[in-house]
């Protein structure tokens, strides 16, 4: 089964989508309880001592590997791992999940921007075609099938932490294509390492300052739930869906967050279901089809070394 599950691309970045959906409804309910800082740092010790049981027999073998490619590891730690999270946990503090949703769906034209600047691929017109058929999709979505809702969402200085945030991940995510041929979980256990290092200094200037950090139940069960499927989980089944189909087929199944994202609230939150709710949830669908079965072409993403 798992092995079925590891070559099972499409499945691996829609749960993905899944588990990054959660992570925005638990972020923002943590905006104000936990700061944004403290939580990034949190997540990533806590998905660290998950994953070094695992990978250390791994890390052993992969080390000269892992020396020969010192620089793309340590860029890709600081722009997925450390900067991307926090910047969007801050930006969480200020904007709503809506915003935050609607600012995520750019997710596949930032990854398509850097796929062209940092590894000369260009959009196929299939990738191009669901790209945009699924962002319409997501609009539907969050605009509850109604133009004149986008006319009242409300930006702030939040939503311009997410942007960069976006901007930042969409550089990770073509960079991947780049990493060294390590196991997926040696990788991700060496980059999860290194952006708790990096957010260490910050977590300790944070707590010297004071910022209020609710230490209870809330706080465990919201660390705990990010420290292992946005984290573990999600990013595993990310760098293993890239992996197999490169960034620019992997970038539509960034609109599944805002259809999961709706999903969730209506079966655990009571919010009802309407027929934008069908639209949107086709439109998306219909979009990631073509970008996947159409737009054929990939980015050649260097085998297991």
């Amino acid at each position: 089964m798992f092995r079925r599950l590891n070559d099972a691309p499409y499945l691996l970045l829609s749960l993905t989508s899944l588990f990054w959906a959660g992570n925005i409804v638990v972020g923002r309910l943590a905006a104000g309880h936990v700061p944004p800082i403290g939580l990034a740092f949190l997540r990533w010790v806590i998905a660290s001592a998950i994953l070094m049981p695992f990978a250390w027999p791994l890390l052993r073998r992969e080390w000269t590997l892992l020396r020969g490619h010192v620089v793309v590891v340590l860029v890709l730690s600081l722009t997925g791992i450390a900067a991307f999270n926090t910047m969007m946990y801050w930006g969480l503090q200020y904007t709503p999940a809506i915003n935050a949703l609607l600012i995520q769906s750019t997710g596949p034209l930032m990854i398509a921007f850097w796929s062209l600047a940092i590894n000369r691929e260009r959009l196929s017109l299939g990738q191009l075609a669901g790209i945009l058929l699924s962002l319409l999709g997501v609009f539907v979505i969050i605009c509850r099938g109604d133009p004149a809702v986008a006319l009242h969402i409300d930006f702030n200085v939040g939503d311009l932490w997410a942007i960069a945030a976006m901007v930042i991940y969409g550089a990770y995510s073509a960079l991947l294509a780049r990493r060294p041929g390590m196991t997926p979980i040696g990788f991700l256990t060496v980059t999860t390492v290194l952006g708790s290092l990096m957010l260490a200094p910050l977590f300790i200037w944070e707590r010297m300052e004071g910022v209020p950090f609710h230490a209870d139940l809330k706080t465990l069960a919201v660390v705990v739930y990010i420290g292992v499927f946005p984290s573990v989980l999600a990013y595993l089944c990310f760098i293993r869906g890239v992996h197999l189909v490169g960034p620019n087929r992997a970038a539509p199944f960034f609109h599944l967050m805002p259809v999961f994202g709706s999903v969730l609230a209506i079966a655990f939150l009571g919010e009802s279901f309407h027929l934008y709710h069908a639209v949107g949830y086709a439109l998306v669908l219909s979009g990631i089809a073509i970008a996947t079965l159409w737009g054929r072409r990939r980015t050649a993403v260097p085998p297991p070394e």
